[in-house]
């Protein structure tokens, strides 16, 4: 496992042109039918990160939004997906199957629209799992690397890192953005998995973060601050595994 700090956040912001955003659907599965999702794509992109969201909210969610205009700014173009339950408004997640074969799709897609540019994929908490397992089980077609926007390696309150033991079948660079505070994955119990885990993985600790990477007044720094540190973490890590 290599260990990402503050102090070793090298990006320097590129001038890109204002990003372009089209919305698009695709079909998730067969059985559940089509899909929304959102492309942002800066003028000068670099690569493309196809971008699942969490188990409680969709793809609009204000993080979702923030972290792909930080990421724009960057040059990096985001393909944000909704999986087929929170398209039809329900709450309960689908079947893993159901969300694994949705997670493949969006990326046949996000593909298809940007084929000059690099993909890497991932998502905030369960959109980042589930892309993780689906690639745990065949290869994701043209992914380079998956970044995790605060892993969910246990339920809060259930300690325990089962829902990691597939991480080691993934074969590609990982990025792990964790916060301290995260009460879906005691760092303790995150680290000794991911240090069995080869290619090594990049962890980047973000102190007094909870999962949704909010932080305490008294830290002194802003949620707007955090996320920006990580857009920056996430832009080095894309240029080393490009």
């Amino acid at each position: 496992m290599v260990d990402s700090t503050p102090g070793r956040v090298r990006w320097t912001r590129r001038t890109v042109g204002l990003p372009v955003t089209s919305e698009h659907r695709f079909r998730a599965t067969e059985s559940t039918g089509d899909v929304s999702a959102v492309l942002v794509r800066p003028r000068e992109a670099w690569c493309l990160y196809v971008f699942g969201h969490g188990a409680g909210a969709g793809m609009h969610h204000a993080f979702m939004e923030a972290t792909a205009g930080l990421l724009a700014e960057r040059g990096i173009a985001t393909f944000r997906y909704q999986f087929p339950y929170m398209q039809a408004g329900r709450k309960v997640p689908n079947r893993a199957q159901i969300l694994g074969e949705t997670v493949r799709n969006a990326i046949s897609t996000a593909t298809s629209l940007a084929p000059d540019l690099s993909i890497l994929a991932g998502g905030k908490s369960m959109g980042g799992r589930m892309t993780s397992v689906a690639a745990s089980t065949a290869p994701l077609h043209s992914v380079r690397g998956l970044a995790f926007f605060g892993f969910p390696l246990h339920p809060r309150g259930r300690e325990s890192s089962e829902r990691g033991d597939h991480l080691p079948d993934v074969g590609l660079p990982m990025l792990f953005l964790q916060g301290t505070r995260d009460r879906l994955a005691n760092l303790d119990l995150l680290r000794p998995v991911l240090d069995a885990i080869e290619p090594a993985p990049t962890l980047h600790v973000v102190e007094g973060a909870d999962h949704g990477f909010h932080v305490l007044k008294r830290s002194g720094r802003t949620d707007t601050e955090v996320l920006e540190q990580i857009c920056d973490v996430f832009a080095n890590w894309a240029g080393r595994v490009i």
